[in-house]
């Protein structure tokens, strides 16, 4: 691609709930324990990129239906905030749902779920591109909904005469079952000893109780 710069830019927009769930399957952890913006940096230093913004997206939880981790991930992003990553959160939205149990008993239950997070930010990796702000959209997210902006990335980079790509980013093991990155995106898996050595070791559960 003509106008390729020798420093590459990038910018991470991470999904929080999918990099949750992917590290969970690989490594076992049950806590979001990760440092996005640890990660970040040591992807970009990997490849020889120059990392500008860390952007974070999650849901979370309401507080009367589960302040456990209402109150969790609200510190936990007030910490990402005072580290200068940009923070786009949202109320999850709670549906009442049939699940069966093992017994294969019946029950009705609220399930949360997030709407409009990858909206936000596919809207942010499309916006972001147009205004040239990075080379690289480094994304943490297995969501092939992301499949489409991918593919937007490239038409914006032929209209600018300039090199754009999308990374996709990911936790990986011999116990993940999902090894697919975002199609049309250059993948880079996450083994477990780059993820260890960026673990936020911070307790805000622990925090919560002692407020």
């Amino acid at each position: 691609m003509n106008g390729e710069s020798p420093a590459k830019r990038a910018i991470a927009f991470v999904d929080g709930q999918n990099l949750f769930y992917a590290a969970r399957e690989a490594f076992g952890y049950n806590e979001p324990n990760y440092d996005v913006g640890a990660l970040a940096r040591q992807v970009c230093r990997s490849q020889g990129w120059q990392l500008t913004e860390v952007r974070f997206y999650t849901g979370i939880p309401d507080a009367c239906n589960n302040p456990r981790w209402h109150f969790f991930w609200t510190r936990k992003l007030a910490a990402m905030g005072r580290q200068g990553i940009i923070v786009y959160s949202r109320p999850l939205r709670y549906r009442d749902r049939r699940v069966t149990l093992p017994d294969g008993t019946q029950h009705s239950a609220l399930i949360g779920e997030e709407k409009g997070i990858d909206v936000r930010l596919a809207l942010d990796v499309t916006a972001l591109a147009h205004r040239r702000a990075y080379d690289v959209a480094l994304i943490m997210s297995q969501d092939q909904d992301l499949l489409e902006v991918a593919e937007e990335i490239r038409t914006i980079a032929r209209e600018q005469r300039r090199w754009i790509t999308i990374a996709c980013v990911f936790p990986q093991s011999p116990d993940s079952w999902n090894r697919r990155g975002i199609d049309k995106t250059d993948w880079i898996t996450i083994g477990r000893e780059l993820y260890d050595q960026c673990l936020d070791l911070r307790d805000y559960h622990l925090e919560l109780e002692r407020a």
